[in-house]
């Protein structure tokens, strides 16, 4: 079966675009509740960590889907020993997925035009 996001068409679009889909969306506050999923796929730990976070924060990706599978969005974010969200407090989205088209950061585009990759 074909994935259905290979139909979506892509969209770069600035960071401050993306952040705003995203807050509208208010994915963050429904993973904080557990109406949607959040799965881990990349944890590492900063041999120095970022300005301002303690030591053992952890730098992750972390892919969030609707309880019927279906990918809704893709955010960086900083995990700090104590179990909070370090930096803004709040994860930095990459991609969002509506319903017609996949949002992408502008700044994360590679210079040869192909998707960006993990």
């Amino acid at each position: 079966m074909d994935n259905p996001n290979d139909q979506l068409s892509v969209e770069w679009v600035t960071e401050a675009i993306i952040r705003q889909q995203y807050n509208d969306s208010q994915l963050f506050e429904k993973w904080k509740s557990g109406e949607i999923v959040g799965v881990t796929k990349r944890s590492s730990h900063p041999d120095t960590p970022p300005v301002g976070e303690p030591i053992c924060t952890h730098s992750q990706i972390v892919y969030y889907y609707s309880r019927e599978n279906k990918p809704l969005a893709i955010v960086h974010q900083y995990l700090r020993p104590d179990g909070t969200i370090g930096a803004s407090g709040f994860p930095d989205p990459k991609r969002l997925f509506l319903k017609d088209k996949i949002l992408f950061v502008r700044s994360a585009r590679p210079k040869d035009n192909t998707t960006p990759t993990e």
